[in-house]
């Protein structure tokens, strides 16, 4: 619960608090479950029941000094060379100099903040990379967050249009300007300024969504989240089993190069997970596990 001994900060419903948090932490189930029978099929699991025992989800509790935490999981897979689905929950007081970024809190720096960042770092080349994240954030006043976008090494238009088409069906059924904001917020924000180059094909982007109607928001955010589970790993299933040359691996770990400047850079997610006492593998489990530049 928000450290509140005033009874003055203005705070949404608490249940709404806690569906958000609950929410996060099945929407992370679901997605452990689809990653982990992509390993199973793998690994010829379903079928004669041979082949090498698939890879499993490791997952870590952690505890944020200043209030609350999290649960890290991570796999290392044949076919997801490193797959993270992380978890949050956490509340505090921001520090003087981080306050003034955070919308509510220049006066007042208490805060809550629950959410699931997702991302998918796939061993063959012709398998896109992936990240979803959306989160709840309360200072004196609450909104939710979040995004999906792909990273693939060579760009197939169909998946780019199944991943694309999931997540505007979600906006659509929400609002009819969130589909044309978001994604063209997306384009904007994962763009690498330094090279002058987009980080993928994109997705939808989105901060500070806090409409008259909070239900509305948490039911979007909670679309986003089926969007990206249903879409991403038929996508995996589909190229995981094409196959790869040398030369396309080192493409990859070039393009995760590209990943690693954006996120350590730009990525304000990551900013706010260090600044705020996060969990450093946690907040830094975004990045891939080999990496190669020219």
């Amino acid at each position: 619960m928000l450290p509140d001994p005033a009874g003055t900060l203005p705070l949404p419903e608490e249940a709404l608090r806690a569906r958000a948090a609950t929410w996060f932490g099945e929407l992370r189930d679901r997605l452990v479950a689809a990653f982990e029978a992509i390993e199973a099929i793998a690994a010829g699991e379903g079928s004669a029941g041979e082949g090498p025992f698939p890879a499993r989800f490791q997952r870590e509790v952690w505890d944020r000094p200043g209030g609350g935490g999290g649960v890290m999981s991570i796999l290392r897979g044949s076919v997801l060379e490193k797959a993270g689905v992380n978890v949050s929950v956490v509340d505090g007081v921001f520090s003087e100099a981080f306050r003034a970024r955070i919308p509510g809190a220049a006066a007042d720096g208490r805060f809550w903040a629950a959410g699931i960042s997702v991302v998918v770092h796939p061993r063959s080349p012709l398998v896109p990379a992936a990240h979803m994240n959306t989160r709840m954030i309360v200072t004196s006043h609450h909104w939710f967050g979040g995004g999906a976008d792909m990273t693939p090494v060579f760009p197939v238009a169909e998946d780019t249009a199944v991943f694309h088409g999931a997540l505007r069906a979600a906006c659509e059924a929400a609002h009819p300007e969130h589909w044309p904001r978001f994604k063209a917020w997306c384009d904007e924000y994962f763009w690498l300024p330094h090279r002058g180059e987009p980080r993928g094909v994109g997705g939808i982007f989105f901060d500070e969504l806090a409409s008259p109607d909070a239900e509305a928001d948490f039911r979007f955010v909670r679309d986003v989240g089926v969007a990206f589970l249903e879409a991403y790993p038929a996508i995996v299933r589909r190229r995981m089993g094409d196959p790869w040359t040398a030369e396309q691996k080192r493409a990859q770990l070039i393009k995760r190069g590209r990943y690693v400047e954006f996120n350590l850079l730009w990525d304000r997610g990551t900013r706010f997970g260090i600044e705020t006492g996060g969990n450093a593998e946690a907040v830094l489990m975004s990045l891939p596990p080999e990496v190669a530049w020219p």
